[in-house]
């Protein structure tokens, strides 16, 4: 499922040049959030180590229609114990980008569920999500209808606009791709968001 960017070129050149989006990494411990994170920020590998606290990159990433745009993401510790700050770094985001480990399938119901809490907050209705599944070039990964069945997303409330995205971290395949997707719904989101405040 996906959203379609109609729209998105007219609603860009309406946009400030300096307008940036707040985008939370969220995931289980292992799935490769800071690798999809640090992916984007140098367009390389780095290796990394499971974050304890969370990492926040101002990011400027090109988009399919050559366009610049600044991200400011928010990288938080999977842990179980770090999990309760998700819902401080989703407070007035823009998007929210969950990154499942597309080989381990026996932590996939454990994903499954800490996504459905972080989705029915109410702040984080209507947040477009984008579904990184990740570890896609590994040999037994799951494929995306399967993942897509494991963590039940055609059951996630309707306000939930959310994509699963192909990728693989290591090589940056279909990050960009997927951040496409979802910021011409977040553009549309916002752009919503600020014709009900002026009809206060």
């Amino acid at each position: 499922m996906g959203n379609g960017l109609s729209d998105q070129i007219s609603i860009l050149s309406s946009l400030p040049s300096f307008q940036s989006f707040h985008i939370a990494i969220l995931g289980l411990d292992w799935a490769g959030k800071t690798t999809v994170l640090y992916r984007l920020q140098f367009d390389e590998f780095v290796k990394t180590v499971p974050t304890k606290g969370f990492n926040a990159e101002k990011i400027k990433v090109t988009l399919g229609n050559s366009k610049t745009v600044t991200f400011h993401f928010w990288d938080v510790g999977g842990q179980e114990k770090l999990r309760p700050l998700w819902k401080l770094h989703t407070r007035c985001t823009d998007g929210i980008v969950f990154v499942v480990d597309s080989v381990d399938v026996e932590r996939m119901e454990e994903a499954k569920t800490e996504l459905y809490k972080i989705t029915k907050i109410s702040e984080n209705q209507g947040v477009p999500v984008l579904i990184v599944a990740n570890k896609q070039d590994l040999r037994n990964s799951l494929s995306l209808s399967e993942i897509e069945k494991l963590l039940a997303v055609g059951e996630l409330s309707s306000s939930a606009l959310w994509h699963v995205q192909p990728n693989c971290a290591i090589k940056g395949d279909g990050l960009k791709e997927g951040l496409e997707k979802r910021h011409g719904v977040i553009i549309q989101r916002r752009k919503m968001l600020q014709q009900q405040k002026k009809k206060r």
